[in-house]
C-alpha cells in the first residue's frame, strides 16, 4: 500500500545524448546554476561529490513576485540536501534537510531512461509529509488559504521542472 504525497510535480523530455552523458550533467548539482530557476549552484560541504550520503549546499534566489500573498522565502537564501540514490545512468535524488541538518520528506530528482537513440529524462518532486518550511508558510492559513497556496505552489513547482528540463536539454545539447 502506497501512501498518497503531501505534494508531487513530474515533468519530461527527450534528450539527444546517452543516459550516462545526461545522468553526469544532472548529479553536478554545482552546475545547477545553469539550468535551475531558482538554484544558483552551490557546493557540496560533505562526502564524495554526487554519492549517496554527500550533502549538498545550494545557493538560491526566488523573486518577489512567487506566490505574492503567501510568507515564503524570498531573495537570497540557501539550502543543504543530501543526496539518497545515485545510480549512474539510471536515478539521482536528494532530500532536502531542516535547520538542524536532518533529511526531510522532501525528495527532488532525475530518472534517466535510454529511448532510442536518445535519453528520456524525467524531472520529479515528491512532498510525503510537511516540511519545516511548509508548517512556517501554513501555520497561520485556514483551509481555503492553505488549498490556494498548494495550488499556486504546485502551479509555480510543475513550470519549473519543465523549465529546468528544457534548460539542461540545451546544456548538453550544445555540448555533447
Amino acid at each position: 500500500m502506497s501512501t498518497q504525497p503531501l505534494f508531487s510535480a513530474r515533468a519530461e523530455i527527450t534528450v539527444s545524448a546517452r543516459p550516462d552523458e545526461v545522468y553526469a550533467v544532472v548529479s553536478d548539482l554545482p552546475r545547477s546554476g545553469e539550468w535551475s530557476p531558482e538554484c544558483l549552484g552551490g557546493t557540496w560541504v560533505t562526502g564524495e561529490p554526487g554519492a549517496v550520503g554527500s550533502v549538498f549546499r545550494g545557493e538560491n534566489l526566488r523573486s518577489e513576485d512567487v506566490v505574492a500573498w503567501a510568507p515564503v522565502v524570498r531573495g537570497r537564501w540557501t539550502t543543504h540536501a543530501e543526496v539518497v540514490a545515485a545510480e549512474p545512468g539510471r536515478t539521482f535524488r536528494w532530500a532536502m534537510h531542516d535547520s538542524k541538518g536532518e533529511k526531510q520528506h522532501s525528495v527532488w530528482g532525475f530518472d534517466v531512461e535510454p529511448d532510442g537513440e536518445d535519453t528520456l529524462l524525467v524531472h520529479h518532486f515528491r512532498m510525503d509529509a510537511p516540511t519545516e518550511g511548509i508548517r512556517g508558510i501554513t501555520a497561520e492559513m485556514d483551509t481555503d488559504a492553505k488549498r490556494r497556496f498548494f495550488e499556486e505552489w504546485g502551479e509555480k513547482v510543475a513550470g519549473d521542472l519543465a523549465e529546468t528540463l528544457r534548460r539542461i536539454k540545451t546544456v548538453i545539447e550544445r555540448t555533447v
